[in-house]
């Protein structure tokens, strides 16, 4: 081993497998917690105002950018459609405005894997692996924006399709999936937020130093236990083929319904040169589809509770749009999806030619050009 090998990586290094496994698990279960405190600490401070813009009837071109704008405040697309949902379902928002707000929640949840990459950022290599493979999922949801966004703004064929697929559902009472990853990681995430003493920015950035920390300490143990242990899991099985890992990603995120940390997840292990962006580029498309699961089953919450579910059934026709939205996207760019990846990599190229790159479009693309047009528009 040289001299200059990290020191966490020389430590784990000497580690028996039982007790690397155990600093694994401690690391995946603490940088879960902490995606999981960024995102409370963002609700904390946006989410009334996320769902005072997400009330605003608006043109469809300022509905998107509010679509994107109020995700990134609540950093979970899944909770923004819900919160579009029951407001479609109470007459508060008109459908159509709704429609293309989940265009844009698409594009903003991706906010979180974006910033989760930067956590590798003083890691030449390191970080040009891990920005790639979390910027190819904005450019995926970007392209797909682009054809699908002009198709429904001028023919409306996705609503159309929509309308048709809620009738097979008309009657359909309420559901609900509990998410294990929630469920495991409420406490911790509790206990955060009280030693933020409740304040949303103090819990974002605590939230935003632990999950760089266990980063750091996931990236350095998956690295000494994978090279020699997990890798046959990885490239036989889980990821074999672009199909199997398309499943798998639908199935991890119906399971946690949040498809920002099935792709948070996914950041360090291509960033530790474990997977490659290939491999999972076909599970972050499954993950697009699997989040979609949430305001499906909240629209159908709102017919079984609606007083007037004739009324509460457009709610359903909203949370197809983004069922079907994802599905077609998938459909769409699956033939060309080496584009996303070729367009990935260039930009993770220009941003190792300077750092404060990434930085600047994380603050442009997600929050101020959608705020400057939501001003505009108003």
């Amino acid at each position: 081993m040289s001299n200059n090998q990290p020191p966490a990586a020389f430590g784990f290094s000497r580690l028996p497998g039982w007790a690397l496994s155990l600093v694994i698990f401690g690391s995946l279960y603490l940088f879960l917690v902490g995606i999981g405190a960024m995102g409370a600490g963002f609700k904390l401070e946006g989410k009334g105002i996320a769902e005072q813009l997400i009330g605003t009837e608006a043109h469809p071109f300022v509905a998107l950018f509010i679509g994107i704008f109020a995700t990134t405040l609540v950093q979970s697309s899944s909770t923004t459609t819900s919160i579009i949902v029951g407001l479609v379902a109470a007459e508060a928002l008109p459908v159509k405005a709704a429609i293309f707000m989940v265009m844009g929640a698409n594009i903003g949840t991706t906010v979180t894997n974006t910033v989760v990459s930067l956590g590798h950022i003083t890691r030449s290599n390191e970080f040009k692996r891990a920005f790639a493979a979390a910027t190819v999922h904005d450019f995926f949801n970007i392209i797909v924006l682009a054809v699908i966004f002009p198709l429904e703004l001028y023919t409306g064929f996705l609503s159309s399709l929509s309308r048709d697929a809620t009738e097979i559902f008309a009657g359909v009472g309420g559901l609900e999936i509990a998410s294990p990853i929630k469920i495991v990681t409420k406490p911790a995430i509790n206990v955060v937020q009280s030693i933020a003493m409740d304040n949303g920015i103090a819990t974002v950035i605590l939230g935003i130093l632990m999950t760089f920390a266990m980063l750091f300490c996931l990236v350095k143990a998956l690295r000494c236990l994978l090279v020699s242990k997990l890798e046959n899991l990885f490239d036989k099985t889980l990821f074999k083929t672009p199909y199997r890992g398309l499943a798998l990603g639908v199935f991890m995120t119906v399971l946690v319904q949040s498809s920002s940390i099935t792709t948070s997840v996914l950041v360090p292990l291509v960033g530790a040169g474990i997977l490659t962006i290939r491999q999972i580029f076909p599970v972050t498309l499954g993950a697009n589809i699997g989040t979609t699961i949430t305001p499906v089953l909240a629209s159908l919450a709102a017919v079984a509770n609606a007083d007037d579910p004739a009324v509460a059934m457009v709610a359903i026709t909203v949370a197809f749009d983004h069922v079907l939205f994802n599905i077609l996207g998938v459909i769409l760019i699956w033939p060309f999806r080496e584009l996303p990846i070729y367009i990935a990599n260039k930009f993770a190229d220009l941003a190792m030619w300077n750092r404060l790159i990434p930085l600047i479009y994380i603050i442009v693309v997600f929050y101020v050009l959608p705020l400057v047009i939501i001003m505009l528009g108003s």
